[in-house]
């Protein structure tokens, strides 16, 4: 088994374990819309994910959810100067200092127009949560009865 694979597996094991959602998904988006604004940002986040990421989570050196969760965190970085905050689940917010499984995580760009990017969504995220979601990274003012209004 290559450094990839294992890697992988062991996200997979983690998602599995604790419900958690899977970041790869929009972690993709995040590295797609770099590519298109920012080819050095871009170089820079695929070999921070090939050399650090991918390397330290299958040398068992890094816990993977912690591990995709900084990597999210350095993609938004590289997008946008900002700030990192965990939302709790009552929907007061704190700087990101650390991992925290049910916490929604953003970084909030410096730019005033810019949306707020996703970096990790909680497996189950509270009402607070989603209403922080809707309205900073969706641009929505309300909750749709899918975010369960």
């Amino acid at each position: 088994m290559n450094s990839q694979e294992s890697a992988d597996a062991k996200l997979d094991e983690a998602l599995e374990r604790t419900g958690a959602r899977d970041p790869r998904e929009f972690y993709r988006e995040q590295l797609k819309a770099l590519r298109e604004s920012d080819t050095t940002a871009y170089e820079e986040a695929v070999t921070y994910y090939r050399e650090t990421l991918i390397t330290s989570i299958a040398q068992g050196a890094a816990d993977p959810l912690p591990a995709w969760t900084a990597y999210g965190l350095r993609l938004a970085e590289l997008a946008h100067s900002g700030r990192a905050v965990a939302i709790d689940t009552t929907g007061r917010s704190k700087a990101y200092d650390a991992f925290e499984a049910n916490a929604l995580v953003l970084h909030l760009p410096d730019e005033k127009r810019a949306r707020a990017l996703l970096v990790q969504l909680p497996p189950q995220p509270s009402r607070a949560q989603r209403a922080t979601y809707a309205w900073l990274v969706a641009g929505r003012n309300k909750l749709s009865e899918a975010d369960g209004a």
